[in-house]
């Protein structure tokens, strides 16, 4: 089973990196992601992500979430398609030789393309916090937001829900398989998918309220709020995140002169 935003241990190059390189990294890959159009570039971007991930030997990890990107980019690609229809007109979703609905939903070039843009957008976005929370240890980030002097409660809601997500879904995968070992048969297609939620819900939700309650006390028994916290291990820059830092300055320079290029 492919854990959501679950860290991997491992002594590969990304997780060398400190991680304000990450996070630097991660808000120029979005500002460009944003900013940018034209459909080659982006999934340009899509192939660098996925060739630094693999240089990170990180790729399988980013990969792992691939089903749930294509299931997405279906979606956003229908929802441009109904909502924006600009453009010429390739073909109708709905054949026109059905009586009363024919032709009523038609898929134009403009439609399409910001379906498209807005796909890559997002894919570029998932690969970009993926490599950076699954290369991440969760006390690492703790540290790296309390350099810059973040309140404490915003890390603590941040960290919580970070660490919630495979949490959650560990157990909705083990109390989807109890119901299983218990005789629970939903049934086949789309109704039995429907049929399979209420029991494992019910299940999960009352437990993550009963986790919740743990975490409160557990929390407070470790003092917190209370005196100066100090950490084991301090995180440095080294050779490879100045390296890794130039390299998005040129990209990120690069990237506003081509800009520029365009406006003029």
């Amino acid at each position: 089973m492919a854990e959501i935003l679950q860290y991997v241990h491992k002594d590969a190059f990304l997780h060398r990196l400190n991680p304000y390189t990450k996070i630097l990294f991660i808000i120029l890959v979005t500002i460009m992601a944003i900013i940018a159009t034209d459909i080659s570039f982006l999934i340009l971007m899509v192939i660098a992500l996925l060739a630094f991930a693999a240089y990170g030997e990180m790729l399988k990890e980013s990969l792992n979430q691939l089903k749930l990107i294509l299931v997405m980019s279906v979606l956003f690609i229908l929802i441009t398609i109904i909502t924006m229809p600009n453009g010429e007109t390739l073909l109708y979703l709905i054949p026109q030789g059905i009586p009363f609905m024919g032709g009523l939903v038609p898929i134009t070039t403009g439609g399409l393309q910001i379906g498209v843009v807005l796909t890559l957008r997002f894919m570029i976005l998932i690969f970009a916090f993926q490599l950076f929370l699954v290369s991440t240890q969760p006390r690492d980030i703790v540290h790296a937001m309390e350099k810059i002097h973040i309140p404490i409660d915003y890390i603590l809601m941040f960290i919580i829900a970070l660490r919630f997500i495979p949490t959650l879904q560990i157990e909705g995968q083990r109390i989807h398989e109890a119901q299983l070992a218990r005789g629970f048969n939903p049934g086949t297609g789309f109704t039995g998918k429907i049929r399979s939620v209420s029991p494992i819900v019910i299940p999960l939700v009352s437990n993550a309220l009963l986790r919740s309650n743990v975490l409160g006390l557990t929390i407070d028994m470790r003092g917190y709020r209370t005196g100066k916290r100090t950490h084991v291990r301090e995180r440095v820059f080294e050779k490879r995140d100045y390296a890794v830092m130039t390299v998005m300055v040129v990209v990120g320079c690069g990237f506003v002169a081509l800009v520029l290029a365009r406006m003029i």
